[in-house]
This record gives structure tokens, C-alpha cells and sequence, in this order.
């Protein structure tokens, strides 16, 4: 039986996509954009400068730029770190995340904005499988895809080994992804000056849950 990558386990993709989805509804409630889903940005962005509506425009700017400084950033360090590249993009997330909320109430738009949306692309970027398939855990549509796509193939009558599951983890995530959302937007409203603590939780038992794996692949 072949020996799950510990970046690869089931728990820490629904772990990141519980912060995913709640770290899209912080940022859209506080600052108007989505840190996750840079094409409805881009898009933003456009139907915008279209009309010169052009601060409207810039707004989403910051996002974008971010996100593309995150995923470079991803790329650099899965070149020099390995497999070490998991567990320490989760720590930097987690130092984002904080400073992001010490300076909330400082400078929000920037902190907030530039902060988390590094941050996604950092976590979509580095982790990309779950038990091997190709996932997203900062948006959904790839997933909803997939999981609808083995539904019907089961349906069909198509019994290839694993399918089920396989679809069954994809609803899985975007369930996690969804109540992130639901639970994200409930406490950015009521208790904002803590609201970054929850993704922050979820971040360190993804950290320490790979930390257990590593252990047990290494016994």
C-alpha cells in the first residue's frame, strides 16, 4: 500500500479549504475583493476601466498583483526547500495571517488585501493533490467539476477503482470550502479584530499534521 504525502492527506485539504473559503468572505466583507478568486477580480477590474470608472478599477489591482507575487514566491521556495516547501508555506501564511491582523485596524486595505491573497496563491500553488488528484483549496470550480464529473460517470456505470471516493473527496472540500465561507463571514461581522484566528487555528493543525505524517513515513 503506497504511503500518502503528508501534503497530500485528506484532513489537510479540507483543513485548507475551510481556510480558503473563510479567507474569501474576510476579504470581500472587509475590502471588497477576493483574495481566492483573481478572475472575478480581473474581471472587476475590466467591467470598471471599460466605463473609466478607473479607482473602482485599481481597487482589485492590489489583489492580482499579490497573488502573482505569492505564486513566484511558491515556485522559489519548492525549488530550494523540497518537501520541506509544504510545511514551511504554512508557516509563513500563519506570519502573514498575524501580521495581517495586527495591522487591521493600521492600514486595512493594504495589509488585508496584499496579505491574503499572497497567502492563497502561496497555499493553492504549493499544495495541489489530494491522494494524488489535482485539486484547488482556495476555489472551488475545479473541484465542483470533478466531483459532478465522477458522479455521472458512476451513474453511467463506469466502475473504474477509487472513482467514488475520488468524488466523494472533491464534494468533501467543497463542502469545507463553503462553510469556511459561511463560518468567515459570520465572524467577520461580529468579532473582526479576532477574525483571523480561525484560519490562523486551522493553518497550524495542517502544520501539525504533516509533522505527524513526516514522523511516521520516517519510522
Amino acid at each position: 500500500m503506497s504511503v500518502i504525502r503528508r501534503e497530500e492527506s485528506l484532513l489537510v485539504a479540507l483543513l485548507l479549504g475551510f481556510a480558503g473559503g473563510y479567507l474569501d468572505a474576510y476579504t470581500w466583507i472587509t475590502h471588497g475583493v477576493l483574495a481566492n478568486a483573481q478572475t472575478a477580480n480581473l474581471v472587476f477590474l475590466w467591467v470598471n476601466a471599460m466605463v473609466g470608472k478607473w479607482k473602482e478599477a485599481f481597487h482589485f489591482v492590489p489583489s492580482l498583483f499579490a497573488f502573482m507575487v505569492g505564486v513566484v514566491l511558491a515556485a522559489w521556495l519548492r525549488r530550494v526547500a523540497g518537501n520541506r516547501a509544504g510545511p514551511i508555506s504554512i508557516l509563513v501564511e500563519i506570519a502573514v495571517l498575524v501580521l495581517v491582523g495586527v495591522l487591521h485596524n493600521r492600514v486595512p486595505d493594504v495589509a488585508g488585501t496584499l496579505g491574503v491573497s499572497m497567502v492563497a496563491a502561496m497555499q493553492t500553488s504549493v499544495f495541489t493533490k489530494v491522494e494524488g488528484a489535482n485539486y484547488s483549496s482556495v476555489m472551488i470550480t475545479g473541484n465542483l467539476r470533478q466531483a459532478i464529473d465522477g458522479a455521472f460517470t458512476l451513474m453511467a456505470g463506469d466502475s473504474q477503482v477509487g472513482l467514488l471516493r475520488k468524488s466523494c473527496i472533491f464534494i468533501a472540500v467543497c463542502a469545507t470550502f463553503g462553510t469556511g465561507a459561511a463560518v468567515g463571514a459570520f465572524l467577520t461581522e461580529r468579532t473582526p479584530a479576532l477574525t483571523l484566528t480561525v484560519p490562523v487555528a486551522a493553518l497550524l493543525l495542517v502544520l501539525l499534521r504533516c509533522g505527524r505524517i513526516r514522523t511516521a513515513e520516517a519510522g
